[in-house]
């Protein structure tokens, strides 16, 4: 099973809109994805992607996933709560036991691919996933606006401390389009281009409306198909390189 961690700086900036965007977008490529929601106390992965709750173990103690309506399988901590409105107020130790657990006792069964959303930062919840799962490729998640950049490169120098592999940026939010005339507003500022950047730009996703009631009514599988599609090309290149890398 192949991991790919979606992974944020700082919060606010639609990691998780990301995570579900590409999951679904390998679902439709393979038939054969999972998520992983590591994001603990700030779970929506499976609000967004439709699936009912459950929690619910097999005769061997092994958690089974929820089920999103295209056939994701979801592991999360919400799935177990009676409510999405429940809160966890837990210390660092107890979520990252939480994470590896969720990891290692759900049943994932024949998933070719696991995206991971993990927890914003870079405290002990991101080092948990980058130590225990291992992720063969790191999507970072920012919006255009410089601070929160760099803040996402803490998250880029994190992995690569850690010997992971960062695929490249995905700027998200970073434009809107006018409703009645089509110009493109850049929401922070203009997009920088690729060069003499230190990681690719993967993805340059705008700011729509309709995007956020699809993910709002569980329907974030449909959202910007084209865009997630091609992204999901770019990170599956990714991993290639990154496996050439290693067995040279």
């Amino acid at each position: 099973m192949h991991i790919i961690a979606v992974m944020s700086g700082k919060g606010g900036v639609g990691k998780s809109f990301v995570a579900t965007g590409l999951a679904a977008a390998l679902q439709r490529r393979t038939g054969r994805t999972a998520v992983l929601d590591a994001d603990i106390t700030g779970a929506s992965v499976p609000h967004m992607l439709g699936v009912p709750k459950s929690g619910r173990v097999d005769a061997e103690g092994r958690l089974l996933p929820g089920m999103s309506p295209d056939g994701i399988r979801v592991s999360s901590m919400s799935l177990m709560l009676p409510a999405d409105e429940e809160t966890l107020i837990w210390r660092g130790p107890l979520i990252s036991k939480a994470i590896d657990e969720l990891f290692t006792l759900t049943d994932w069964g024949d998933a070719e691919y696991l995206v991971v959303d993990m927890p914003p930062g870079t405290s002990d919840a991101a080092l948990t996933v980058l130590d225990k799962l291992k992720p063969e490729g790191v999507v970072i998640v920012t919006t255009p606006q410089d601070m929160v950049t760099k803040i996402a490169h803490r998250s880029h120098h994190m992995v690569r401390e850690m010997g992971g592999n960062v695929i490249g940026l995905v700027m998200n939010m970073a434009f809107v389009r006018c409703p009645k005339c089509g110009e493109q507003i850049d929401t922070f500022g203009s997009v920088r281009s690729d060069a003499d950047a230190e990681l690719p730009v993967l993805a340059t996703l705008p700011l729509v409306m309709e995007w956020a009631a699809l993910a709002d009514s569980g329907q974030a599988a449909k959202i910007a198909t084209d865009e997630f599609d091609a992204l999901a090309e770019a990170v599956l290149a990714g991993l290639k390189v990154a496996g050439t890398a290693s067995a040279s």
